[in-house]
């Protein structure tokens, strides 16, 4: 099993020894699509999956989840979170499990997600811990969004553009149900894709933003996996290089043995066309 370059009591440490009120970014990916941002000790998480939920819930079928990477942390221990995301209802990236831990611990943290979801997401999250969290006070909680809209949580302004996995997605309200999310604070903008594909338009939309960080999904898609596809390592570099992002972060590989890739696509190709990146081990930091 891989083990992360830091984890539980290092990476715990690193992430407070690094908790400053200047203007820097720092991130860490903590595995799949997660990530933390810190910036002026606040604390914004995209869609952690810190948990064995998948794997325990497929254990016994023709489709295990079997864990390639050692658990980062344990969720409980992430007490000073401001902000959540999560991008759809798949579990690696809306998984209850994770989510109540931190809700627990982070009694002022908000959740925000797409509204397409929100009634899924609220009884998701209240049915692992029914005698803590109940429905309406989960719903407290949350913040919809929806493509197109704009909402400020802590100090973070967050906006959403559609996500195509694989394809673009919505209700009967025309809600999406798949988003990206553009985080904007300080002189920074992060776009965490969520899980998406290209689709007419997606770069044209999102040179709008002068993007420093682009974190984009490399794991591609396979009919044989049975699951929902995303960008294969080559399309996440020339999506990155057709939207002008200072650098790519590739994610959504390393967690499950039956649903990865390698980054080494990804790098050859970035290096081809010469768009910056940096491939992150789990538990890494990245600093600007």
């Amino acid at each position: 099993m891989i083990v992360p370059a830091l984890s539980h009591d290092e990476l715990l440490g690193d992430i407070r020894q690094a908790n400053t009120a200047d203007d820097g970014l720092r991130l860490w990916w903590l595995g799949q699509s997660g990530f933390l941002v810190q910036w002026k000790k606040k604390h914004l998480l995209f869609d952690p999956y810190l948990s064995d939920s998948l794997t325990k819930k497929y254990a016994t079928t023709d489709k295990p989840h079997v864990r390639m990477t050692e658990l980062v942390i344990d969720p409980a221990r992430l007490d000073f979170i401001d902000v959540v995301t999560s991008s759809h209802n798949h579990t690696d990236h809306l998984d209850g499990e994770t989510l109540v831990s931190l809700l627990q611990v982070n009694p002022d943290a908000k959740l925000v997600v797409p509204a397409a979801n929100l009634q899924f997401a609220a009884e998701r999250i209240e049915s692992q811990a029914p005698e803590v969290l109940e429905v309406s006070e989960v719903y407290q909680r949350l913040i919809p969004i929806d493509d197109g809209h704009t909402i400020e949580a802590s100090s973070f302004k967050i906006s959403a553009v559609p996500a195509a996995h694989e394809t673009i997605e919505r209700d009967e309200q025309n809600h999406c149900r798949f988003l990206g999310y553009i985080v904007e604070f300080g002189n920074w903008t992060i776009y965490h894709s969520g899980d998406t594909m290209r689709y007419e338009g997606m770069a044209n939309r999102l040179r709008s933003w002068k993007i420093d960080i682009a974190i984009l999904p490399i794991n591609g898609r396979a009919p044989e996996r049975r699951v929902a596809g995303n960008l294969w390592g080559r399309e996440a570099a020339q999506l990155g290089k057709d939207i002008f992002a200072g650098i790519v972060i590739p994610c959504h590989y390393d967690m499950f043995e039956f649903n990865t890739a390698s980054p080494d696509e990804f790098v050859e190709e970035c290096k081809r066309i010469s768009q910056p990146f940096r491939v992150l081990k789990c538990g890494e930091r990245f600093t600007i």
